[in-house]
């Protein structure tokens, strides 16, 4: 778990019934980001700041017993002479490559921009092909949306058939797509509600929470939205709002999707009231998951051992994760400093960690041994 002051690992036991909570590292840090390598299960990125020394990565290779800090991470080229440069403010998503890519990391930033890392995470250099796109500016309102925690580039989605074909989300911007390795993009966001710009159904300047790609049906994507939820089937080009089949006094409004390991068709959500100034909490202050198994024709609410009422907080866009048990574990940490997991795809909850700073980030990784 990344948080506002630190990074935790939860280590449950073989049932997912009991847990043992190891940290905080780096306390006081933001951790916006703490990933595992899945192609070698022993190195882990954190996306880390300080409000005094500023953003930087930290990478292990023994799961947490020893940190070291990345040599060059993300950061802009110096501008020239006196022009005032770009800054990157703080690394915010993080994303291994595929497969075949044993070493390769991107990282995403705001303001928006790419990064990529051919190391495991030790230098990085910047993605130019967006970076310096002659469109960057008008596609990211110059880096500045105004949105709360700034402009950020987040979902970094890597197809595991081509290595070349890349998806990303932008907050404010709209989801783009790479098709040569991020040496040139154009925007995918057809069909999705920007109700907050002047033109009804512009090409860019959309408001994706989270975009996520299934890996065992990279054709499939889903975005949580400003404006909804989403779903796309590539080729396609036009975004469904599946979200209109959820019920009216919730809403289709969140941060967060979790896709089921082995069902395209499934995945998690967790709504927060969207209306009027954004309060950004639970409708109602009643909390609850909610499932689709049928790719977002209907939706069923999940709340067994939630709080029944004045539970106030809402879940980040990357603060839900799954494992690949069958049945599947869902987890979410809460902007409250909650952790509940279900082990059993949703059906009933249970909180195993509390008291911790507002969390950012949840990952779910099963380890041999």
């Amino acid at each position: 778990m990344g948080t506002r002051k630190g990074i935790f690992l939860l280590h449950g036991d073989a049932e997912r019934r009991q847990w043992s909570l190891d940290g905080p590292h780096f306390l006081g840090h933001i951790a916006y980001h703490v990933v595992l390598d899945p192609r070698d299960d022993r190195t882990l990125l954190a996306a880390t700041k300080t409000g005094h020394l500023g953003p930087t990565l930290f990478r292990s290779s023994d799961l947490a017993k020893s940190w070291s800090e990345a040599t060059r991470p993300p950061a802009f080229p110096k501008a020239a002479g006196e022009e005032a440069g770009r800054v990157v403010d703080h690394v915010f998503w993080l994303e291994p490559a595929s497969a075949d890519e044993a070493d390769v990391w991107y990282a995403g930033t705001s303001p928006p921009a790419l990064f990529r890392s051919e190391d495991a995470g030790d230098t990085w250099e910047p993605v130019s092909g967006w970076n310096e796109h002659p469109m960057w500016g008008r596609w990211t309102q110059d880096g500045d949306d105004g949105a709360p925690g700034g402009s950020l580039l987040h979902s970094i989605n890597v197809d595991p058939r081509d290595p070349r074909h890349l998806y990303i989300g932008l907050s404010g911007g709209g989801v783009f797509e790479s098709t040569d390795g991020g040496a040139d993009w154009r925007p995918l966001n057809r069909g999705c509600e920007a109700n907050f710009q002047p033109e009804p159904d512009p090409e860019y300047g959309h408001d994706p929470h989270c975009v996520r790609l299934h890996p065992l049906a990279p054709d499939v994507l889903w975005q949580q939205n400003h404006c909804g939820i989403y779903r796309l089937e590539r080729p396609g080009e036009v975004w469904e709002r599946v979200g209109n089949a959820m019920p009216r006094e919730v809403g289709d409004i969140g941060f967060p999707v979790g896709l089921h390991p082995r069902d395209p068709d499934t995945v998690w959500v967790f709504p927060m009231d969207g209306t009027d100034v954004w309060p950004r909490t639970s409708p109602d202050g009643r909390p609850a998951v909610y499932v689709t198994r049928d790719a977002g024709h209907s939706w069923q609410r999940r709340d067994a051992g939630l709080p029944r009422e004045n539970a106030w907080l809402t879940v980040l866009r990357q603060a839900m994760a799954v494992d690949a048990h069958d049945p599947v574990g869902v987890y979410f940490g809460t902007t409250s400093g909650e952790l509940w997991a279900s082990v059993d795809e949703g059906e009933a909850w249970s909180c195993v960690a509390s008291h911790l700073p507002h969390v950012f980030s949840v990952e779910a990784v099963e380890l041999e041994g």
